[in-house]
């Protein structure tokens, strides 16, 4: 699609990865749900949680089964997501899929506004049910970035989605601290009820501004392989298409060779986003430190993201992604030190300079080496990865925890995925797996014209 002329006069926007309306749409929906991974997933949850929902549990457990939980929710998504993705991409139904997955996150977003003291369970149960929206609608979202993104917009692009995200997240992150710290300012009986109307914030704010990705972004049309009709039930396709794909391994061995290095590097990723804020909190560190630092991830990471873009064209994204990870294998090393709060603020800086970047390269790494016609399906393959990443992580975070009596040693133990998922990376060629992605992709048929 051309761009406008109201849209080629604005330079920056283009620079930005941002130069046509479509591709602000889609950026938007990073914007949108970024705030249940803020509020609910990283900043004002885990808290509740402990001092709160769990709080007649011993301190240990509280870590505990918060690790546990997140565990359980990443488990469900990814056994579902490359079968839902392969049917999205038969029927031509990723942005169904996706409005089907956001509307189960904004809801359960919305019902945490019921938990209160002692309902630990509750909490887990709906934050599970959250984070299958969360994560099964992203399985879609991103599937749409090699057909709203040219070739060599994919970094750009990818890159801006992640920086919209963390100017979204980040503004309602900064509005739900302001009701926390100064509850009565806003009429409200304590932090713990500032805390229910954050979460009853994040249903709306995902609400709202998920409506550009369905109105602008067009429904790529299904696409057929060479033994199908229009005709045959799509949850059979789907189930086999994902069993074909694992037949094909071997020809796409460079993706699923970045997919295992990604599983390596994003546990550890994952895992620092989901429990560093109850882990500050075990060691002692305040409530206002730990979401401050947090908020302060959110602006920090606007500019670093949006300049991996640019980065990665000068050196290249694969090297770009090299980069945050040594960032993050010492972050993991100086949070075995940390005890105060400026500690915590600095690390916050280091994880805000790199973690939009480390995502938004691995997904535009990714999303430059399959084929097209078959994006949900893969980008299953991808939530698969990230997702089962994401149960190794925080399950060894608790369990250590747990053992241990403590958490010093399960960040520090978090350097084996970040120098892991590196020597992997070594051995994948992107040109190759480029080639044969779109190769590929050429004996797709489109579904309109097939009975």
């Amino acid at each position: 699609m051309a761009s406008t002329g109201a849209d080629a006069g604005r330079p920056w926007l283009q620079a930005l990865g941002l130069g046509r309306p479509e591709l602000r749409a889609w950026a938007m929906y990073d914007w949108a749900n970024s705030a249940f991974a803020t509020t609910i997933m990283a900043a004002v949850l885990p808290i509740y949680f402990a001092d709160v929902a769990a709080a007649d549990l011993p301190q240990n457990l509280r870590t505990a089964y918060w690790g546990y939980t997140t565990s359980a929710a990443l488990l469900i998504t990814a056994v579902l997501a490359p079968v839902l993705g392969a049917m999205a991409d038969y029927l031509g139904a990723k942005k169904r899929f996706l409005a089907g997955f956001a509307a189960i996150g904004i809801l359960a977003s919305a019902c945490l506004y019921l938990v209160s003291r002692g309902e630990w369970l509750l909490a887990a149960i709906l934050f599970v049910l959250g984070d299958i929206g969360f994560a099964g609608g992203n399985v879609f979202y991103e599937s749409l970035l090699p057909h709203v993104a040219r070739e060599h917009e994919v970094d750009r692009v990818s890159t801006a989605g992640y920086a919209m995200g963390y100017v979204g997240g980040g503004v309602l992150l900064a509005v739900n601290l302001f009701w926390i710290l100064s509850p009565t300012s806003f009429g409200l009986s304590d932090a713990g009820h500032a805390s229910r109307l954050a979460f009853l914030s994040v249903a709306i704010w995902w609400a709202l501004f998920s409506i550009p990705v369905f109105r602008s972004v067009a429904e790529p049309a299904g696409r057929l392989e060479a033994d199908e009709t229009r005709r045959m039930n799509p949850l059979r396709v789907g189930f086999t298409r994902v069993v074909e794909t694992f037949r094909e391994i071997r020809l796409y061995r460079h993706t699923f060779l970045f997919l295992i290095a990604f599983w390596f590097y994003n546990d550890g990723i994952g895992t620092i986003i989901k429990m560093a804020t109850i882990y500050g909190r075990e060691i002692g560190i305040g409530t206002n430190h730990l979401i401050g630092a947090l908020l302060l991830v959110q602006f920090v990471g606007i500019p670093f993201t949006f300049a991996f873009g640019p980065l990665a064209a000068r050196l290249g994204a694969k090297n770009g992604l090299y980069l945050t990870l040594c960032v993050y294998t010492g972050i993991s090393v100086l949070g075995y030190f940390m005890t105060v709060g400026w500690h915590f603020w600095l690390l916050a800086l280091a994880v805000g300079m790199v973690q939009g970047g480390s995502q938004a390269l691995s997904r535009s790494i990714y999303a430059s080496m399959i084929p097209r016609g078959r994006s949900s399906e893969f980008f299953g393959f991808y939530s698969v990865s990230s997702k089962f990443a994401g149960i190794l992580g925080p399950a060894l975070f608790a369990l250590v925890a747990q053992l241990a009596g403590g958490s010093r040693l399960s960040i520090l133990s978090l350097i084996v995925f970040f120098v892991g998922g590196m020597l992997l990376l070594t051995r994948v060629d992107v040109d190759e797996g480029r080639r044969i992605a779109r190769a590929e992709d050429e004996k797709l048929r489109p579904a309109s014209v097939v009975a």
